[in-house]
């Protein structure tokens, strides 16, 4: 049996909810074989996804174009929405000829359309898995007047459905937005990786006082860069991408960008006091897991957001902040109320095993 397993590359979210899944599978059937498309490059998919697997590197989606982050590039996006889908059925066509040859038996797509629709056009079984769609993605900022005025979209999102409507089933993981349009919609609980506390090794190998909070900034694989320098705050040291640390920001002691710290992401957050993110299922999700307090930028305009935030809050110490509360000193005193905050009780992650299992009975096991 050989999955082709698509993964968005539109930052790492995707991958923090399919890198289970297949992990599991893996463990489950290790006799299966996985070819991940994707975007992502093999480094980043390797450090998630712990079975063998084979790497077409190439994107199996748009997703949306950014300027940073925080922002969306429209413009970007549209151009690349009408590219991508030009000439749409001889590609679906040439894509479906491509997994035929590949002697692929089951695609399982986070959250790409295009694998799928290739599946549906070549008889293989498709299931779909994540907390978001692109098709309501994108019609959130393509809607009204303004997809009336960009020729060629509603075409696109009407593809995108098709696909998404080829499944055999769409997995969607809670948190997640709604989708009461797709018909073959089922509804798991949340999936996420955990790291390992290596907070005593850390702080003996930097030689780091246990008294200092450790507060971690990540913005979940899209690049932001500083607007300007964070605030030194009294007992707090900052874990920081390493462009953080660029200039004479590295002189700093309060500074320890990820290259110095050494430990991979999810180990540097189940180490941390605090994250500080935007909005995002990744971060979101694998903080709650960690039961770690999570102060995050808004996203007013990202259509996840309040499905997203609404559940963080439910289920760990979190509040909103605005991007230029991040640089000013007071950010300090939001970090306290973190603190002080009562611990909320841990949420069972089993999305990744009940994906894992309906992934099976959808692909492999029935005819």
């Amino acid at each position: 049996m050989r999955l082709l397993v698509a993964i968005s590359h539109h930052g790492l979210g995707h991958l923090a909810q399919a890198a289970p899944v297949l992990n599991a599978l893996h463990a489950a059937r290790p006799d299966l074989e996985f070819l991940v498309w994707s975007g992502v490059p093999r480094a980043a998919l390797a450090a998630r996804i712990h079975a063998p697997f084979q790497h077409r590197h190439a994107p199996a989606d748009v997703g949306l174009a950014m300027h940073d982050a925080l922002r969306v590039d429209l413009a970007a996006s549209r151009a690349a929405y009408l590219a991508f889908h030009q000439d749409w059925a001889a590609r679906v066509a040439r894509e479906a000829d491509w997994l035929r040859a590949q002697g692929i038996t089951g695609v399982l797509s986070d959250v790409a359309c295009l694998p799928l629709a290739a599946a549906a056009q070549a008889g293989i079984p498709g299931v779909a898995v994540c907390s978001l769609n692109w098709v309501d993605i994108a019609s959130a900022y393509f809607a009204g007047a303004y997809l009336a005025e960009q020729p060629g979209m509603a075409l696109v999102l009407e593809q995108m459905a098709l696909s998404y409507r080829s499944a055999r089933a769409f997995l969607r993981v809670i948190p997640a937005m709604p989708m009461n349009w797709l018909e073959n919609c089922e509804t798991l609980p949340p999936i996420a990786a955990r790291g390992v506390d290596r907070g005593t090794e850390l702080r003996a190998r930097l030689g780091l006082p246990r008294s200092e909070r450790l507060v971690l900034i990540g913005f979940g694989g899209i690049g932001y860069p500083a607007a300007r320098p964070l605030p030194a705050l009294c007992g707090v040291r900052w874990l920081v991408p390493d462009d953080w640390c660029a200039g004479g920001a590295n002189q700093r002691a309060d500074l320890l960008s990820f290259a110095r710290a050494g430990l991979p992401f999810l180990d540097l957050l189940a180490c941390s006091d605090a994250l500080v993110t935007k909005v995002g299922y990744g971060s979101f999700v694998e903080a709650t897991a960690a039961g770690i307090p999570v102060l995050y930028i808004d996203r007013p305009d990202w259509p996840e957001t309040p499905f997203l935030a609404d559940w963080l809050r439910a289920h760990t110490p979190a509040a909103a902040i605005d991007e230029a509360q991040l640089f000013d000193p007071a950010i300090g005193e939001r970090l306290a109320l973190l603190w002080a905050a009562p611990r909320l009780p841990k949420v069972a992650m089993e999305g990744a095993a009940v994906a894992a299992r309906r992934v099976l009975e959808l692909l492999v096991e029935s005819p």
